[in-house]
Formats: structure tokens, C-alpha cells, sequence
């Protein structure tokens, strides 16, 4: 999984910082509540930002509880929703297919994914049966980005668009036909940003390990580093990303969520995809600091 969409947290209120949070926290225990506490492992800020984008106008009403990481304390969460259990579902199929795609992969070291991908079986049973149309299209998306990889195409846009539409095919859920297309725009520059930012996240283990990168090949780099025009070139690809999805978000009204989904497409992303050029991001740090929490309170 990634990690990588978070929100700026110099651009939220506390109370939209209770509210992400509370999302995080709601999304953890649909997870568990619909797929046991296994698939809460895969828990992924990406698909709270999903989740986010689906919820309805209004917030809802907050609960509050402890869990088996705040069992004293407790926190805000909000109880599962429709926008909860999609970004619940689809997590627990894109987990398992990029399991099964590491599974695939040639060398060593598989134990970890064996055991994930074991333990998550039964989730994505039931995963698929109730997001057919999701999985299918994960499963096609995944196969073509293993053709791609396989031919070490140096095109960055043929392996970006292939994992753009694997996040695009989310907005199918949307009922409204207008937030429907605002949503696969979103998510398609979404999915592309995502995947170009992980393979400069990758690109050093890529490199060492001698496994495809899209960098690697379009750049013709021999180090595991970006060149300074091959920096400049992909930062001009990602701020184009960036700035279609804003085109796409002004054009729906998503209630009391604007402000959150603003902070993370205005500012949230330029900072993220700055990190992961400059080798200082880490994505655990980042969104204890934007929940007002440390890593002691883990």
C-alpha cells in the first residue's frame, strides 16, 4: 500500500483534524468489523482520503471508544458508513492483488507476503463478492502494469494511466452521475500521482535490487537517484496532475468536507511529492503530526 495522500496540516482547524482522524479511526474498525482484525493491518490514509470523498454533505455524529492501541484513552471515530465500508472493501482487494503481484515477483525473501497474503484469503473472498466490478478492474489494471514491467517500458505515462484507471474505477460507486465524473477525474490524477511518486519513493531499492522502475528506464539513469533535470521533468509531471484534480474538485461541493480535501489537493500533495524527491518523507511521522498525535501514543 502507500500512504502518500495526506492533507496539509498547517491548512486544517482542529475540528478538521478531529474529523480526518475520526475517519481514520471509523475506517480501522469497519475494517475489522467487516473482514476481522487481520485486514485492520492494511489500514491505508489513501483509502481514508477515498473514504472522505465519498461521505455524504453532512458529517454525521462522532463516537467514542477505546481500541486495542487506545484502550484507556479511546478516541473520535465515526461509525461504518456507506463511504466507510467502500473504502473498507476496495483496501481489502487492492491489498491483496499487490500481494499477490509481490508473490509473482522473481528472487527471494516471500515469507511475509505468503503469511499476508494467508491471512487476508478469507477478506478478499468476501471483498470481491461485494465489489465484483472493483476487482475486476484491479485485477486487469494489475496484469497490464506486470506486461508493462515485463517489457521495461520506459513510457511514464503507459504504467501511470494503467494504475489510474485501477483508482478511477472507484467513482463507479458514486449514485450522482455529476459527482460520478468529478470523482473518476479526481481519482484518474490521483492514481497517476500516486503512481509516479512511489516509483521516486522506490527508486534507490529499485535500482539496488535491479527490479523495474519507470524512472530508472525513461530517465536512462546508472545511479539510484533522480538527475537534476529528471527532478525538474517529474516535478512539472506531478504538479500537472495535482492541478487537474483541483480542476476536477472545484466543480463538486463536498459539504463539510471542502476544507479537508483542499488542504490534501492544494497543498497536501505538493508537499508529499517534494518529500519523496528530497528523501525526507516519512509517511507514519506525517499524519501523527497532522492527528496532534506522536508515535508514543501508538
Amino acid at each position: 500500500m502507500f500512504g502518500y495522500v495526506l492533507p496539509s496540516a498547517a491548512r486544517l482547524t482542529e475540528e478538521d483534524k478531529s474529523r480526518f482522524g475520526g475517519v481514520y479511526c471509523g475506517l480501522c474498525r469497519t475494517l475489522g468489523a467487516r473482514y476481522g482484525q487481520a485486514a485492520r493491518m492494511i489500514l491505508n490514509y489513501d483509502f481514508t482520503f477515498l473514504a472522505v470523498l465519498f461521505w455524504p454533505q453532512e458529517e454525521g455524529n462522532p463516537l467514542h471508544g477505546g481500541c486495542m492501541v487506545h484502550p484507556i484513552a479511546g478516541r473520535d471515530y465515526f461509525p461504518e458508513n456507506n463511504a466507510l465500508a467502500l473504502a473498507a472493501d476496495e483496501s481489502v482487494i487492492l491489498a491483496w492483488w499487490q500481494i499477490q503481484d509481490a508473490l509473482a515477483d522473481p528472487g527471494k525473501g516471500k515469507m511475509k507476503y505468503r503469511a499476508a497474503s494467508g491471512a487476508l484469503k478469507g477478506a478478499f473472498c468476501r471483498a470481491r463478492e461485494r465489489r465484483p466490478a472493483f476487482d475486476g478492474t484491479v485485477r486487469r489494471q494489475l496484469e497490464e502494469l506486470r506486461r508493462l514491467e515485463e517489457a521495461k517500458c520506459a513510457s511514464l505515462d503507459e504504467p501511470a494511466d494503467a494504475f489510474a484507471r485501477l483508482l478511477s474505477a472507484a467513482a463507479e460507486a458514486a449514485a450522482e452521475p455529476v459527482k460520478r465524473r468529478v470523482l473518476e477525474q479526481l481519482l484518474y490524477h490521483l492514481g497517476r500521482w500516486i503512481y509516479l511518486v512511489d516509483a521516486a519513493d522506490d527508486l534507490a531499492k529499485d535500482f539496488a535490487s535491479g527490479n523495474y522502475n519507470p524512472l530508472l528506464c525513461h530517465f536512462s539513469l546508472e545511479k539510484g537517484e533522480l538527475t537534476e533535470a529528471a527532478r525538474e521533468s517529474l516535478t512539472v509531471t506531478l504538479d500537472h496532475s495535482i492541478r487537474l484534480m483541483a480542476a476536477a474538485f472545484e466543480l463538486w461541493d463536498f459539504g463539510v468536507w471542502s476544507s479537508i480535501i483542499r488542504a490534501t489537493v492544494y497543498e497536501g500533495l505538493f508537499l508529499v511529492g517534494r518529500a519523496v524527491l528530497e528523501g525526507t518523507f516519512q509517511s507514519r511521522d506525517a499524519v501523527f503530526r497532522l492527528a496532534g498525535r506522536n508515535k508514543e501514543q501508538l
